[in-house]
């Protein structure tokens, strides 16, 4: 979960995926709208199985299939409401996009922990690079790896001899 706070929209996320889905000639389905209802009731990084998951905990008994779950990630993603932010074990890790201010991630190596920051002064050293190049930057994306404070701290006990054997 992050601190940053939401940045005002002039449509809803569904609004906006509706008028998406509608540029490509496809319509808002009921499963398709439950998804995107899900995705956006909270602001979590997920993969497609933890939101199949959420999903089949809903108690409103409304199933959504699999493969409907994961063509609807790549159509809010293509409609810019999603974007993945890493992979880890083979797993694409998404986050909704629209309707949150600019922002970088930490991201452990280990435990695969996700950090949110904002950094006024990484976004100015850009814009004073892409101003020195002639180009129009129109947003950034900067992920940093490594470990986290946690995975980073020597063991509290040292292994037994015989451990090491």
């Amino acid at each position: 979960m992050s601190n940053l706070a939401n940045v005002d929209v002039a449509v809803t996320p569904a609004e906006k995926y509706r008028e998406f889905l509608a540029t490509k000639g496809l319509r808002m389905t009921r499963e398709r709208a439950i998804i995107v209802d899900e995705v956006f009731s909270s602001h979590e990084h997920f993969d497609a199985e933890q939101l199949i998951q959420r999903l089949a905990l809903r108690k409103n008994g409304r199933r959504v299939s699999r493969s409907t779950i994961y063509r609807s990630l790549a159509l809010l993603e293509e409609a810019g409401l999603l974007r993945k932010v890493a992979r880890q074990d083979d797993r694409e890790i998404w986050e909704h996009d629209y309707g949150y201010p600019q922002h970088d991630h930490l991201i452990c190596e280990r435990c695969g922990r996700l950090i949110e920051f904002h950094n006024e002064s990484i976004s100015e050293i850009l814009d004073e690079v892409a101003r020195s190049h002639g180009f129009r930057m129109e947003g950034h994306r900067l992920e940093v790896h490594g470990l986290c404070d946690d995975c980073s701290r020597p063991p509290k006990t040292r292994p037994k001899k015989l451990n090491l054997l």
